[in-house]
């Protein structure tokens, strides 16, 4: 079942970067794309729970600050240990300059 929720303006995600974005208790990481495509995860490494809002971007991946471990954050899947958990991912939708994701269900 989709739940559609609001979560940042287009223009409050530089390119190549992230937002946190919080709903209740459940907290996501919202990605802008070098080729300007929204994608959304959970917030949080699957290695120590670590957020990623903090982590550094670069053209399909998000590197945790915690202990360097990479997703593809397009797929949720890990590209570096120590991660070998995949992140969960989210459908994200663009209208009228609003990114919206999914959070109903994960991939």
């Amino acid at each position: 079942m989709s739940n559609w929720t609001k979560a940042c303006d287009t223009d409050d995600i530089d390119e190549e970067d992230l937002i946190r974005f919080d709903q209740g208790d459940r907290t996501f990481a919202v990605y802008r794309s070098p080729s300007d495509e929204y994608f959304c995860t959970d917030g949080y490494c699957t290695h120590e729970e670590i957020h990623l809002a903090d982590g550094l971007v670069m053209d399909y991946t998000i590197e945790c600050p915690g202990h360097n471990g990479q997703f593809d954050y397009r797929t949720g899947e890990p590209t570096r240990s120590p991660v070998c958990v995949a992140l969960r991912t989210y459908p994200v939708k663009v209208e009228n300059g609003e990114v919206f994701i999914d959070i109903g269900d994960g991939a």
